[in-house]
């Protein structure tokens, strides 16, 4: 009882200004509390969400992970080209999509946990490899189109009666947390967060650390298969189409209380991260806020939330005072 006290405990902020911030959009726009328009609002943070579940695997296990931004591009970018308007071509190219993602999460995490480069400087190479490689293949202007029903997950929706349309994304988003849950409640979950805490003392207990994180990892790209998928039927095909969105993944983690170094937070809270950090850029727009300043949004956001968490593990963590020594007689 006491653990799960503190679990809600933990995750509870972030809910409450995710609600504080749903009431100050619908107090702006009176709209916003139309069925139409929050499903709306989770069909826009769907891919962040998405991008931010699997961003929370690799950091709770104690690492980073900054490629998926360039993976997403790459992702909508080879699937334009291949598919090319060719409805038949749609899933071959998603299942290649998928091998991509595994490949890309499988080599982040050999390269982290076999050749010990830390996983800063692995995903930073992965980004830069991967955003030259679309550059040279596209020279900047990305060719091709995708397909009308490669676009259904990310543009459309299943008509549910008292609803309207509920845009699919929505519905994946839903099963993609619930699956996180159950996986974070299994005991590769619990092993996860403990090879976050002390990877050291979690090796000598017998758990292969390398092969966890790497596992974290792999989710982390295949996340990112599935926000390219949504990304790619609602926002079209750009070679800018994931810029950025690993620092915003990063972003809604940390908001949703995960400590940068592992070993703490919850996969909703962050999840819910995703969703505070869709709904502040929201609220920013309606209030004639230049989008310009959603870099210095995250900016600030990230600083702030390490510099609470450091605070609040430092207070936990805070060695015992050395006691007076004893008065000498004398």
């Amino acid at each position: 009882m006491r653990a799960l006290l503190s679990r809600g405990g933990a995750v509870a902020p972030v809910f409450a200004v995710l609600l504080v911030l749903l009431v100050a959009i619908a107090v702006v726009n009176p709209n916003f509390i139309e069925p139409a328009s929050l499903l709306a609002y989770l069909k826009r943070a769907a891919p962040l969400a998405i991008l931010a579940v699997g961003q929370y695997f690799v950091i709770v296990s104690g690492e980073f992970d900054l490629s998926v931004g360039s993976l997403v591009t790459v992702q909508v970018v080879v699937a334009a080209r291949l598919i090319d308007g060719d409805e038949s071509a749609t899933l071959p190219v998603i299942a290649l999509l998928v091998a991509l993602g595994l490949l890309i999460g499988l080599l982040n995490g050999l390269i982290t946990t076999r050749l010990y480069v830390p996983s800063f400087v692995t995903t930073l190479g992965m980004l830069l490899v991967l955003s030259g490689a679309v550059f040279l293949w596209t020279g900047g202007a990305p060719r091709g189109s995708l397909s009308a029903a490669f676009r259904v997950p990310g543009r459309q929706g299943i008509e549910i009666p008292g609803f309207g349309q509920v845009p699919w994304s929505a519905l994946i988003l839903v099963a993609v947390a619930a699956g996180a849950v159950a996986l974070m409640r299994s005991a590769w979950g619990h092993t996860l967060v403990a090879t976050g805490d002390n990877d050291r003392a979690t090796a000598l207990a017998g758990v292969p650390v390398a092969r966890v994180r790497t596992t974290a990892f792999v989710l982390s790209a295949l996340a990112a298969t599935l926000a390219a998928i949504l990304l790619g039927g609602f926002a079209g095909v750009s070679a800018q189409v994931g810029e950025g969105l690993e620092f915003s993944a990063i972003t809604a983690v940390v908001l949703g209380g995960v400590v940068l170094g592992g070993g703490r937070g919850s996969v909703l809270a962050a999840l819910a991260g995703a969703l505070v950090l869709e709904a502040l850029f929201t609220l920013l727009n309606l209030l004639g806020v230049s989008g310009a300043l959603e870099s210095t949004v995250q900016g600030v956001i990230i600083i702030a939330a390490v510099a609470y968490a450091a605070r609040r593990v430092g207070r936990t963590r805070r060695p015992p005072a050395v006691p007076d020594p004893s008065p000498q007689p004398a």
